[in-house]
């Protein structure tokens, strides 16, 4: 039973490993920009956002699963292209974080923080729009 349920979840992970196809960053920026997606990250933390071609993005956020949701907007560029990598400028952080995007189906990517792979999200298109009221601001 054991056997065959490791079995089972190899042929998953091999199968989805074969699948999954690294994103440049302009390949990234044509699959991702402009469309919606919901998100789950390793954290716990989920919501729904759109990033918009210059670089501004602007959804929901539920930090950790537990905090209320929250309306957030990140200005224009703070996402952005550096090389085959995409980058974001954020306040507060002590470093810039860039990205590696992974492909995981015709509607679904991995982003994980380079070099912290265990740092990442699940983003799937589709999900609910974002409330048009803003009760959190993020710059």
């Amino acid at each position: 039973m054991i056997r065959a349920g490791f079995l089972a979840i190899a042929t998953l992970f091999f199968a989805s490993s074969a699948s999954a196809e690294s994103l440049t960053a302009k390949q990234a920026r044509a699959f991702v920009t402009g469309k919606l997606f919901s998100y789950s990250c390793f954290d716990g933390t989920t919501g729904v956002g759109r990033i918009n071609n210059d670089g501004s993005a602007a959804g929901t956020i539920r930090i950790l699963g537990k905090d209320p949701t929250r309306y957030v907007r990140l200005p224009v560029n703070t996402l952005y292209e550096n090389g085959e990598q995409i980058c974001a400028s954020l306040k507060g952080l002590p470093f810039t974080p860039c990205f590696v995007l992974t492909k995981t189906s015709a509607h679904s990517f991995r982003g994980a923080v380079s070099g912290m792979g265990f740092m990442y999200c699940d983003f799937v298109r589709g999900g609910r729009p974002a409330p048009s009221k803003r009760s959190s601001a993020a710059n």
